[in-house]
C-alpha cells in the first residue's frame, strides 16, 4: 500500500532539514584546517564548523586516555550545534579515539586514517608503505592495522617525525632546517624502498614538497587530508546529507591564541582567516566566555 502523500511530504522536509545542517572539523589545533581546506574545496555549500584544541596541544604525547576525554569534549560541543557528520581531522585523535566517539553519538564519523591507508594501498606497487605521524599516531599502530586489513602482506615502515609541526607552523618548509629535518628523519624509510608514503599528520602536507624532494619520483605521497574529504563527500551522497543550494559558510573555533589561530592559520587553510571564537569546553577552567577576534589588518 502506497504511503500518504503527507507522510512522504514530510520525510522529505525532514532530510532536507538534515542536510542544511553543518559539518563538524576538528584537531588539536592549526593543522586540521588542511582537511578543512579539502572540505571547502570539494563541498562548496556546505557550512563548515572548524575547533582547534589550541589550548591543550599538543595531543601526539598525551596518553589514550586523555586524548578521549578530551575528543569527546569537542564531540559533545559540536552535537549540541546539531551537526549532521563530524569529521576528526587530527591522526592522533583518529587513532585513539574514533571508536569512542562514533560509539556516543548518532551522526557518521569520520576518521583520516582509514582513507589514507586506502589510498597507500591503492598507490603502491610493490607492497612497501611508509607511514609518519606524531609519537602517538605511530605508537597506536592505527595505519599499520588498517593497511595490513586492505593488503596483508604489504611491508609497514613507520617513523615518527615530531619536529616537522613547529616546522610546519613556523613556515620553515623549504629551508635548510626543513631539509635537515627531513633527512633525518626520512633517510631510513627511504633506504627501505618504498614507494608510497602516508602523511599521517595533518601538519605535514605543507612540507609535502620538501618530502617530495628528498624521496624523489618513484615515491607516491598520500596526503590523508584529501582522502578523507573525498570519503565525507561519498558519505553524505549515499545518506542524503549533501547540500545542493546555495553557498557554503564556514566559523572557526579555538580554546586559545586566537590571534596566533588567525596569522598562522592562513599557512594551512590557504585563504585569510577573518575571525574565531574563543571558546571554554567542559573540562577547562577559564575566567573567559566565549569571544570573537578578527584579524588584525
Amino acid at each position: 500500500m502506497p504511503k500518504p502523500r503527507s507522510e512522504v511530504t514530510t520525510r522529505r522536509s525532514r532530510a532536507a532539514e538534515r542536510a542544511e545542517a553543518p559539518i563538524a572539523v576538528f584537531d588539536s589545533g592549526i593543522g586540521g584546517l588542511t582537511v578543512f581546506k579539502e572540505l571547502a574545496r570539494r563541498l562548496p555549500r556546505e557550512h563548515l564548523l572548524y575547533l582547534g584544541d589550541t589550548a591543550r596541544l599538543p595531543y601526539g604525547t598525551k596518553s589514550p586516555e586523555n586524548v578521549r576525554g578530551c575528543s569527546i569534549e569537542i564531540g559533545d560541543f559540536f552535537a549540541e550545534r546539531g551537526v549532521k557528520l563530524m569529521v576528526v581531522a587530527c591522526n592522533t585523535m583518529s587513532a585513539i579515539a574514533l571508536d569512542a566517539l562514533r560509539a556516543r553519538y548518532d551522526v557518521p564519523v569520520v576518521g583520516v586514517i582509514t582513507p589514507g591507508a586506502r589510498a597507500a594501498v591503492a598507490a603502491t606497487t610493490r607492497g612497501r608503505i611508509g607511514v609518519i605521524g606524531t609519537e602517538a599516531t605511530i605508537a597506536s599502530g592505527a595505519y599499520e592495522r588498517e593497511i595490513r586489513a586492505l593488503s596483508p602482506n604489504a611491508e609497514i615502515f613507520a617513523r615518527a617525525c615530531p619536529l616537522f609541526v613547529p616546522l610546519a607552523e613556523e613556515g620553515w618548509l623549504d629551508n635548510d632546517v626543513a631539509r635537515r629535518a627531513v633527512g633525518i628523519y626520512l633517510g631510513s624509510l627511504k633506504k627501505s624502498g618504498i614507494d608510497a608514503l602516508i602523511l599521517g599528520c595533518t601538519h605535514y602536507p605543507l612540507l609535502r614538497p620538501t618530502i617530495g624532494d628528498f624521496l624523489g619520483l618513484g615515491v607516491r605521497i598520500v596526503d590523508s587530508a584529501e582522502e578523507t574529504a573525498g570519503e565525507v563527500r561519498r558519505l553524505l551522497h549515499e545518506r542524503g546529507l549533501l547540500r545542493t543550494r546555495g553557498r557554503g559558510t564556514a566559523s572557526f573555533f579555538v580554546t586559545d591564541g586566537v590571534q596566533r589561530f588567525l596569522q598562522v592559520g592562513e599557512r594551512f587553510y590557504g585563504a585569510s582567516v577573518a575571525s574565531a571564537v574563543r571558546v571554554v569546553l567542559r573540562g577547562e577552567r577559564s575566567p573567559e566566555g566565549p569571544r570573537r577576534l578578527t584579524r588584525r589588518a
